[in-house]
């Protein structure tokens, strides 16, 4: 995301982004660029220049992107046919999909080599970190979440040094002005790392906050709605975490006659983001699922 003068660009960037949020829960629709300038409250006129002002890409390429990377996710861990995954993201038809996709990747979906895609973005961010397997055992539990208030901070590019740290430091900053920071904290990633560059990434900072807590200019409002989760708590550090997601999708998951809902996974933290340091996390994972 390109660097913007704080205070003069803190309502585009805010604007902006529920525009993003729009298109990450709307892929299967046409997406049209007055349709969505309009949830930004942008003249369609100038809310193409603003958007790759503050993302970095034009409106289009971002929804193209979306929109493959979602298919790489639903290909990876759903058992749903190419035809479903191309209207799931948004594609007209299969033959559709199969045409941008192959100019994306350079190969067409079936002939995709999903693990070794995998592996080589798994290497990229941890290389010692050793393969889940079947006797790996880390206790699962299924919950009911409600719908749920959240304010956030999102990070662009989250894998660069102390970018996610900072961005917590400044929503638990503005937590504590309001007596807000014993509340629940999330953090989510709304693309897989496996599977998504890392530049391109996103990750928001969250605070379940009350229905009667007024927000600043200063953070954005999500609204999840009520989900089931699989819930695994983590006690360790991120390669710990990323071994306990990568079993949960390979492992446990084709086992529990559950498939991933249409959601991020979240970190639940346990107390204050990074309130035992960069090294060691205590936190619950939250991954979607429906029957």
């Amino acid at each position: 995301m390109p660097d913007l003068p704080d205070l003069a660009n803190r309502d585009y960037v805010n604007r902006v982004n529920r525009a993003i949020d729009h298109i990450t829960r709307h892929l299967a629709e046409p997406l049209k660029l007055d349709e969505v300038a309009k949830i930004a409250a942008f003249s369609p006129f100038h809310f193409h220049r603003i958007f790759r002002a503050v993302v970095g890409e034009t409106l289009l390429d971002f929804v193209k992107r979306t929109r493959l990377e979602r298919a790489l996710y639903l290909m990876s861990h759903d058992k749903r046919s190419l035809t479903e995954v191309a209207l799931e993201v948004g594609f007209s038809s299969s033959s559709d999909f199969s045409r941008v996709f192959k100019a994306q990747f350079g190969v067409p979906p079936r002939a995709f080599d999903l693990e070794q895609w995998r592996k080589a973005h798994r290497e990229r961010l941890f290389p010692r970190v050793p393969e889940p397997s079947a006797t790996d055992d880390f206790p699962v539990h299924i919950r009911e979440l409600p719908a749920r208030r959240v304010a956030y901070l999102r990070v662009f590019d989250p894998y660069q040094p102390d970018k996610v740290r900072n961005a917590c430091l400044q929503l638990v900053e503005w937590a504590k002005a309001r007596g807000l920071e014993k509340g629940q904290w999330l953090g989510y990633m709304w693309e897989e790392p496996e599977l998504v560059p890392l530049e391109k990434c996103r990750y928001d900072v969250g605070l379940v906050v009350p229905e009667g807590v007024a927000l600043s200019d200063e953070v954005g409002e999500q609204r999840l709605p009520a989900m089931k989760v699989a819930e695994i708590e983590i006690k360790g550090s991120l390669e710990l975490e990323s071994k306990v997601i990568e079993w949960v999708y390979s492992v446990w998951l084709p086992r529990s006659g559950y498939v991933p809902d249409h959601q991020p996974s979240f970190e639940v933290w346990q107390g204050l983001p990074f309130a035992h340091g960069e090294q060691y996390f205590e936190l619950f994972m939250h991954l979607a699922v429906t029957k």
